[in-house]
């Protein structure tokens, strides 16, 4: 119950972030709710489709997508009447719930992809779709290079804990254990790339 509620919750907080985006690039209405529910079910839906689970968890169980069109309304209720302090506290604040609900994604995913069968690739590929399709699909339809290709160690820190999601189960580590060390570690690592400024080196052309 807890760890659905949590998903509930970095549901949100992910189309939360598609929505502010919406609202940085003016789109209308429609934009912002379409961006928000991408964003916030959009990786989950990936990953049922490559893996031939249909229809996606997404549409079983309707309160993902009521939840994406929450964090859609209300920023179109309440952004244009916060001034501009209050909503770059906001924005600052977003980015913690989005470490989070990378964590908790990057376990359900890894879960996912365990328990349909898969090896190790699978399991991390599943993982890293869980926790970073919705954002990758967010900035293409708005014409950006994906945040989590880029900078912030974020697509990284998703792949290193679905990693330890697979050696923890090969260990027979007990299952309540499991799901609380991967969204730790996945999420810890997310917050101190962000203060560090942490990422991959990129190839410098001479």
């Amino acid at each position: 119950m807890i760890l659905f509620i949590l998903d509930l919750a970095g549901t949100f907080i992910f189309a939360l972030t598609g929505a502010l985006k919406a609202v940085r690039h003016r789109l209308d209405w429609l934009g912002i709710m379409v961006l928000a529910s991408i964003t916030g079910v959009g990786g989950g839906v990936m990953r049922d489709v490559i893996l031939g689970s249909t229809p996606p968890a997404a549409f079983h169980n309707e309160w993902y997508l009521v939840c994406s069109l929450a964090a859609g309304f209300l920023t179109i209720i309440f952004i244009p009447l916060m001034p501009l302090p209050r909503t770059l506290k906001v924005k600052h604040i977003i980015p913690i719930g989005d470490a989070l609900g990378l964590g908790v994604f990057t376990f359900i995913g890894a879960a996912k992809g365990m328990n349909e069968g898969l090896g190790p690739v699978g399991i991390l590929f599943t993982g890293v779709v869980t926790s970073c399709g919705g954002g990758i699909i967010r900035d293409v339809l708005v014409k950006e290079i994906p945040a989590v290709l880029r900078r912030d160690f974020y697509a990284t820190a998703s792949l290193l804990g679905s990693l330890l999601f697979f050696l923890l189960k090969t260990l027979d580590i007990q299952t309540w254990f499991v799901p609380v060390v991967v969204i730790f570690f996945t999420t810890a690592l997310r917050l101190l790339a962000m203060k560090t400024h942490m990422s991959l080196p990129v190839p410098q052309r001479k």
